[in-house]
């Protein structure tokens, strides 16, 4: 019996992979496996996945033909998974020794659907800890219950995977595997649905993913067209928030933090190619014009005033031919 899948997309990381693949090795044990997922990388990173099919225990390798991006390389592993429980790790990323067992025993003392745990910030040689935005630790509470406040980090902000281990039986429910093809912002639908639809979770003191920002590689550093998948991974929270026996109580919040992702963007727009930047504005002026108009005024009031004049002034912007994302 598999007690833990850790799934582990790779794609053109070379560099890093070994230090991936030797954190992995330091929380092996013989009841854990490592689906290494190379999403059709050019490198040399599918020669490092082969070796370490051979040498780390617990290692699958499996291989995309074509590039499907994060999400879809996440779904392939979920569904080569064996085990009674699920985690997530980036291939550039890396785990303090030992981590992944004080992470099943956490999983095993609790008993609830998803845990969520901290993690170590890595940019360059700083190294900062960012907590889950919970305050209650060790206690088993309904998900949705944590999406609010409105105003409020909370929960569904912190949407790290790779930050919390999952129950097999949210697989079988269909609320564990991401929206295929996302290029980016694909954690943002997963996480709100874990939190609508899970019955349980916890987050807990664990602290031993250490996260890699500043990777020039990686799709938040690169300024193309795949970064405007966020617009497409909002519009389905919305979409299906709007869906929930308790819409009014929580589009607020989605609409919000769409508003603030979008603000985001915008005050980064000169690290866009500029037809990119151009897309940017019109298609989210289009994702204004969709959002409820009367949800969306009451978030825009509750933000500050050079945000908010910025989105209105975007959401005056003329419809463009073909602004849908």
């Amino acid at each position: 019996m598999v007690k833990l899948s850790v799934i582990v997309p790779f794609y053109n990381v070379q560099q890093y992979a070994p230090d991936t693949l030797r954190s992995l090795r330091a929380n092996a044990r013989e009841d854990f496996e490592f689906i290494l997922v190379d999403d059709c990388s050019n490198d040399g990173t599918p020669e490092i996945l082969a070796r370490a099919e051979r040498e780390l225990p617990g290692a699958v390798h499996v291989r995309h033909e074509k590039n499907g991006g994060l999400a879809t390389a996440r779904n392939t592993g979920i569904d080569r998974a064996r085990g009674e429980y699920l985690t997530f790790l980036d291939g550039d990323d890396w785990l303090a020794p030992g981590y992944y067992p004080r992470l099943v025993a956490a999983m095993d003392d609790l008993g609830c659907d998803f845990l969520r745990t901290d993690h170590v910030q890595c940019t360059g040689r700083a190294r900062t800890v960012h907590l889950v935005p919970h305050g209650r630790r060790n206690v088993v509470m309904r998900p949705r219950d944590a999406i609010l406040p409105t105003h409020r980090t909370t929960s569904v902000d912190y949407a790290y995977a790779w930050a919390g281990i999952y129950h097999r039986r949210l697989v079988d429910r269909g609320l564990l595997h991401f929206t295929d093809g996302l290029r980016t912002a694909e954690d943002r639908p997963w996480i709100w649905k874990l939190h609508r639809e899970a019955e349980s979770f916890a987050a807990v003191n664990l602290l031993g993913v250490f996260y890699r920002r500043g990777v020039a590689s990686s799709l938040t550093q690169i300024g193309d067209v795949r970064q405007l998948d966020f617009i497409r991974a909002f519009d389905q929270v919305i979409e299906e928030t709007a869906q929930d026996p308790e819409a009014d109580a929580l589009l607020p919040k989605a609409v919000r933090t769409y508003c603030a992702i979008i603000s985001h963007h915008l005050g980064s727009i000169e690290r866009f190619e500029p037809a990119v930047a151009k897309k940017l504005k019109t298609l989210s002026a289009a994702a204004l014009r969709r959002m409820p108009q009367g949800v969306l005024d009451d978030a825009l009031d509750s933000m500050d005033l050079q945000r908010a004049t910025k989105l209105r002034r975007l959401r005056r912007r003329p419809a463009a031919s073909g602004a849908a994302a």
